[in-house]
């Protein structure tokens, strides 16, 4: 009996920007902030496009200087978030010695705490970032090995 397939391959484009800070550690760092706060600018930026096409005529001077800082803000914020996480992932392996999971809990709750420490004085606030903060890290790592 005659079959037919198909057979496609999907590969995602692969940006990479090389920065030699001199040390392996910043390295990483300032690769995680450039990556991600792109990603977060952009992000800020398409959802400012659709509020501007879902309401024509609403493009003025202001509104573009509010887009632009927002986008910078955004684009501050997560790129700062991860290159804590990128700066203590790495320094938890150096330190550890080993490249797993490990690495990946401790940093993201390391980051998460950090984070949550520099906007409030909350100890609960703060234990509960640090523990979400491993969880996601932890999660993402599981996810990255499945793939």
């Amino acid at each position: 009996m005659p079959r037919s397939g198909f057979a496609a391959s999907l590969s995602t484009p692969k940006v990479d920007v090389v920065i030699d800070m001199g040390n392996p550690f910043l390295n990483h760092t300032v690769d995680a902030f450039l990556k991600i706060g792109s990603v977060a600018a952009t992000r800020a930026a398409a959802e400012d496009v659709y509020y501007i096409v879902k309401r024509p005529g609403n493009v003025s001077r202001h509104s573009m200087e509010h887009s632009l800082k927002k986008m910078c803000k955004e684009g501050a914020y997560w790129g700062t978030v991860a290159g804590v996480y990128a700066g203590m992932e790495y320094g938890a392996e150096r330190i550890r010695g080993s490249r797993d999971w490990k690495n990946a809990m401790l940093g993201g709750a390391l980051t998460g705490a950090l984070i949550s420490a520099a906007s409030n004085d909350d100890k609960d606030k703060i234990v509960k970032a640090a523990l979400t903060g491993g969880a996601i890290a932890t999660a993402a790592e599981f996810l990255n090995y499945l793939t």
